[in-house]
């Protein structure tokens, strides 16, 4: 599934609901406001409501709210990037990721159902970019670079490249792999802004959808606010960190050094084999939440 495709399914459905939505705000400060907290915006308005979840992102201003001495995102080292490519014939199988860790950089793709391939590129830069620095470039030097990082691996990185518009702007990769405080009174932080993993868990948006049903689950069945945001966190906390530890043991080859590589092109296919079937693959990707199961604030 696109991403964009989700975001629009979102959508409807709140529409659908008649949650309103608002557009170009940006929050600037929180307050307690009785049974419940203020939101200010920079633009001078506010609002208030029982409870304020911040689902902002890596850069999560509501994170800075409920602790001012919250870690910075972690830069690992990586630029991501990718787009879609179509008359482009590829070894796959429908719905199936190829990933490919390249000489320079790491590559994968999907093959569509309608045939369109979609592919992400990873590229190494050791010193990291200043914000909006790699957002800047633009697509056809992006186009050059990575024709250039992928001559000389094998499969069709160059050919996917050349015969894409580049549909994603370059960003830099953060990660924030350990947060203390997830909540303070009324407030709350979910996904990215909780606990953002790299692109190469794969578990992303699926992370953060899975925050928002257990959090709402806790809010249904528990009795204040406070108490919810305890019990979600401790349903969530062990799950997704260990997630993001596991991808950024990936992420160490992926910026691998000539030897590194060596050495992780010779363990590589026997570690994959002993883990394809294992109990942590399994606990990873099929993760159920039982949604007419009250949540209890002891029960796991």
């Amino acid at each position: 599934m696109k991403r964009a495709d989700l975001y629009q399914a979102i959508r409807d459905e709140t529409t659908a609901r008649g949650i309103v939505v608002e557009h170009g705000k940006r929050l600037v400060d929180a307050e307690p406001a009785g049974d419940g907290v203020r939101a200010l915006f920079e633009d001078g308005t506010d609002t208030t409501g029982a409870v304020l979840i911040g689902a902002d992102g890596v850069y999560s201003a509501v994170r800075q709210l409920i602790d001012p001495n919250a870690p910075a995102p972690t830069y690992v080292g990586l630029v991501n990037l990718g787009g879609y490519a179509r008359g482009v014939p590829v070894e796959a199988e429908p719905g199936s990721y190829t990933l490919i860790f390249g000489k320079r950089a790491f590559f994968g793709y999907l093959l569509a159902p309608d045939g369109e391939v979609w592919w992400f590129a990873n590229v190494p830069r050791r010193d990291e970019p200043a914000r909006g620095e790699v957002e800047a470039i633009p697509a056809e030097a992006w186009q050059r670079r990575l024709a250039e990082l992928y001559a000389e691996d094998a499969g069709p990185a160059v050919r996917l490249v050349q015969a894409s518009e580049i549909a994603s702007k370059g960003s830099s990769i953060h990660s924030i792999p350990h947060l203390p405080r997830w909540h303070c009174g009324r407030m709350a932080v979910i996904g990215d802004a909780a606990h953002a993993p790299t692109p190469t868990s794969g578990q992303g948006a699926s992370l953060a959808v899975e925050d928002a049903v257990v959090l709402a689950k806790c809010l249904r069945d528990l009795p204040d606010p406070q108490q919810a945001f305890a019990r979600f966190e401790a349903l969530r906390r062990p799950r997704v960190e260990r997630i993001i530890k596991v991808a950024a043991r990936i992420n160490s080859n992926k910026t691998a050094r000539p030897l590194t590589r060596v050495v992780r092109d010779a363990v590589l296919p026997v570690i994959l084999r002993l883990t394809t079937n294992s109990k942590q693959v399994n606990q990873q990707y099929r993760y159920h939440i039982d949604w007419t199961t009250p949540t209890s604030s002891t029960t796991a």
